[in-house]
């Protein structure tokens, strides 16, 4: 091999070449991607220049793969900090502006101490200042109204929601796959 194979991960794609995820993007390490390869669960859609060998087969690393067999992604999402996070597009749901995750809390609508609980209707995402400014307080109490209602998302509204995000790194054999449904320009 020419370079650092750790440098080649594989787009996966769902049977019908969507992919599994958009933020965080459906990547595969290379040995993973080879292995379903072998295995015979996906097809490759295309390929590196960068050669792998073994001493009796020779291969391309593959670049985009799609799963053979289809994978239903209507299950509920996770309630996880990450979702909560995504579900609000990484905005403070109090000031409406956007943060990196890292300066990102989540804030209880209704206090923890006051009887809320948390739950997807009960938990947004704030930013530090506003999370301090509403304190333990009520919306009513400190005037402070979320953006947008609390909900449990469903999960192809947090894919749609992780496509506004691109991530740091794209190959360019993966654009087609991303943005197939994009507005093409006149």
């Amino acid at each position: 091999m020419t370079a650092a194979a750790a440098n080649f991960p594989a787009l996966v794609l769902n049977a019908d070449f969507r992919p599994l995820s958009y933020f965080p993007l459906s990547l595969w390490s290379w040995q993973d991607s080879i292995k379903a390869v072998f295995l015979d669960r996906v097809n490759i859609v295309s390929e590196y220049d960068t050669v792998v060998h073994s001493p009796s087969i020779r291969m391309r690393l593959p670049s985009v793969i799609a799963l053979k067999d289809y994978v239903h992604l209507d299950r509920r999402p996770a309630f996880t900090r990450f979702n909560v996070f995504l579900r609000d597009r990484f905005r403070c749901q109090y000031c409406a502006t956007g943060f990196p995750s890292e300066l990102l809390t989540f804030d209880h609508i209704i206090p923890r101490s006051r009887g809320g609980r948390t739950t997807w209707h009960n938990v947004i995402t704030a930013c530090q200042d506003c999370n301090l400014e509403k304190g333990n307080r009520t919306p009513q109490e400190c005037h402070m109204h979320p953006v947008l209602p609390a909900e449990q998302p469903t999960t192809f509204q947090l894919q749609e929601n992780g496509r506004r995000f691109p991530p740091n790194f794209l190959h360019e054999s993966w654009r087609d796959f991303l943005y197939w449904d994009s507005e093409l320009e006149s």
